[in-house]
């Protein structure tokens, strides 16, 4: 029988055999971390988990209807020993707990700056940390390398006992950027960026995915990092410039579009100002930016002028956006062009294509009247409105 249990045992031993214990054994100072406060959580809680099993299995056993010896007391009411016991231990637990996440909840904001690369190793402020720009789409990463000039899907790498520098965004719906053995997972918003700052310690190739879902190609949105030596990463940025290929406005919008299952690829050289125009999304050409609209309205906004501010997309970001403005999708038109970026531009806005009248309370359409662009950020009122 002994034999037979054994066996028995052996599908639970093949079946635990396939499990990753990368969080419990990470590759990173902060993964590293956020595991100690795991297993130290975990063993304040089992302080009073344990316990109170194995009380539960004695209080059974020692008061079973069959033992006669065991003491009777129906009239027992009190005991200000056990009230002590009962109430201080899962005060003082609740106390380290509470400490901890105060701690870590500062100490591993994904915001900070790093102050350590591992436990005996502070940060060395002479050297410039990785520096890398995170893009989720539909359904794949897009990792920029600002300071390198190249761009890849699919694949990231970065040097050990190097500080990276993580700036996300997201092109449509919310992802999870999660690398287990780096650092915790943070979100993907479009039109919002998140940070994150980790440092890989040791050499090897790690996971990393998606956690949240995002739709059909959803379980193919996951990517390999590696961490390579000094020697080793500077021939995986050499072998990344020498595939060619240059990413701008209109190599991006197609890589944008939904695919599955995209393999890894590899741009020699980006446009510098491509991530901008993603958070700020404003690649399309004309299209104005987030963060000119922000500075517009913080002006007091460019009043009736700018109802008729509008261009038709070329492409509607496959039928997702509004049409409030017409029969046929529309974006606001940029005050600036692509060759005089914002802030370096005196130029005029000029008349949009009248391509469909405006829908709403039956209002007169605005006579549009050009204004210098510099006019909104000086918030000067435009003379047709005096």
């Amino acid at each position: 029988m002994s034999r037979l249990k054994i066996l028995a045992l052996l599908p639970l031993a093949v079946a635990l055999s396939g499990c990753n214990y990368v969080v419990l054994a990470p590759a990173g100072d902060i993964a590293a971390q956020q595991r100690d406060l795991v297993i130290i959580s975990t063993v304040l809680m089992l302080l009073i988990v344990v316990p109170v099993m194995a009380l539960t299995v004695l209080f059974a056993w020692r008061y079973r209807q069959s033992n006669t010896a065991a003491r009777y007391e129906p009239e027992w009411d009190h005991s200000t020993k056990l009230e002590l016991v009962i109430w201080s231990a899962p005060l003082l637990i609740i106390i380290c707990l509470g400490a901890l996440t105060w701690m870590g909840t500062h100490l591993l904001d994904p915001y900070r700056t790093l102050g350590r690369i591992k436990a005996e190793q502070a940060v060395d402020q002479s050297k410039a940390p990785l520096e890398v720009d995170v893009v989720a789409l539909d359904w794949k990463w897009l990792f920029i390398y600002p300071d390198y000039g190249i761009a890849t899907v699919n694949d990231l790498a970065a040097p050990v006992d190097r500080p990276i520098n993580f700036r996300i965004t997201a092109s449509s719906v919310m992802n999870s950027f999660y690398i287990p053995a780096l650092a915790g997972q943070i979100y993907a918003m479009p039109g919002m960026e998140t940070k994150l700052h980790a440092v890989v310690n040791h050499p090897g190739t790690y996971k990393g995915f998606s956690a949240n879902y995002s739709g059909a190609g959803f379980s193919g949105m996951h990517f390999n990092f590696q961490g390579l030596d000094d020697k080793g990463f500077d021939a995986w940025i050499a072998s990344a410039k020498s595939a060619g290929g240059s990413l701008g406005r209109a190599e991006y919008l197609q890589l944008e579009k939904p695919s599955q299952n995209e393999p890894v690829r590899r741009w020699g050289t980006i446009d510098s100002d491509l991530y901008r125009l993603i958070l700020n999304m404003c690649v399309e050409t004309g299209k104005m930016c987030q963060s000119e609209m922000m500075a517009i309205d913080a002006k007091g906004g460019a009043g009736h002028q700018g109802l008729n501010n509008t261009l038709p997309l070329s492409y509607d970001k496959y039928a997702r956006r509004g049409t409030a403005l017409g029969p046929e999708p529309t974006f606001v038109a940029g005050t600036c062009t692509p060759d005089a970026p914002q802030g370096k531009t005196t130029a005029s806005i000029t008349a949009p294509v009248d391509t469909a009248p405006l829908l709403g309370a039956g209002l007169k359409r605005p006579t549009f009247a050009p204004l210098k662009s510099s006019s909104f950020f000086l918030g000067q009122r435009p003379k047709s409105d005096s």
